[in-house]
């Protein structure tokens, strides 16, 4: 559970709307992958549709076009089977249909190519107010330990990502869209020094991972490759935890509001 992981970070900017277009992108980036034996890969939020949400045009009943069904979606089931193959977990942001509605979701694929869960976007605001709002911040177990997952304004809530460090998440993935700038490199060092754990931050044009120190591990723009592959220590995360200043241990609930 504390071998180094290596996860890759999908830096493609989708096409809006053009699903077949940007499975076929991903399958591309895949096959690149295929021979850096990385352990996780994570794409940027909505991915296959492009986050098709923030267009005006779209409204919450026309979002349903665009929306997948992720049991029997065919480039759901390729991205499976490459993970089946190539035994790695794949994080892959979608828009997702179901019964109640649509979800702005991140499958959670493992190493077998089994869809062993989801995470639906928890905190919707303007244009994500056209997908229905999760309910939940659960951690996943795998074979390198538990970890969590959040989608993009989610990480600007800092209680969202200490509700997964809580729980023992030690690895955040967060496929995103929105804000890339300095004063979300910034936020993002912060959450991680705050919960001690690590987080890989997806954007279409940048790869950020971030250490439980609040250090960069990876803060990858450049527009000559279509991923980054970082390998991480997640013992790092039980030493500082268990260290003289640590964070989650030293909590003080009794004083805390909710």
């Amino acid at each position: 559970m504390n071998s180094p992981l290596r996860i890759a970070q999908v830096r493609i900017a989708p096409e809006q709307a053009d699903l077949p277009g940007n499975a076929a992108r991903l399958m591309r980036a895949l096959d690149e992958l295929s021979r850096e034996r990385v352990d996780v890969v994570v794409t940027p939020e909505c991915f296959l549709d492009g986050y098709i949400a923030v267009e005006d045009s779209v409204t919450r009943d026309t979002l349903a076009n665009y929306a997948i069904d992720p049991s029997s979606n065919p480039y759901v089931g390729a991205i499976r089977d490459w993970a089946r193959e190539h035994s790695t977990w794949v994080i892959l942001g979608v828009s997702r249909r179901a019964p109640e509605g649509i979800y702005n979701s991140a499958l959670i694929i493992d190493r077998s190519g089994k869809l062993v869960g989801c995470y639906d976007k928890t905190h919707c605001q303007t244009h994500d107010q056209k997908y229905l709002a999760g309910q939940s911040l659960p951690v996943f177990d795998s074979d390198f330990g538990l970890f969590g997952v959040l989608i993009c304004a989610d990480r600007r809530w800092p209680e969202a990502a200490r509700s997964l460090a809580v729980q023992g998440a030690r690895v955040i993935f967060n496929p995103t869209f929105g804000m890339c700038d300095d004063r979300n490199r910034r936020m993002m060092q912060t959450r991680s020094f705050e919960s001690e754990v690590f987080i890989a931050f997806t954007h279409p044009v940048q790869s950020l991972l971030t250490d439980p120190t609040g250090g960069i591990l990876c803060n990858d723009t450049h527009d000559d490759a279509e991923y980054s592959v970082t390998e991480i220590d997640l013992s790092r995360v039980d030493t500082i935890r268990s260290g003289p200043a640590a964070h989650l241990r030293d909590r003080r609930t009794d004083l805390y509001l909710d």
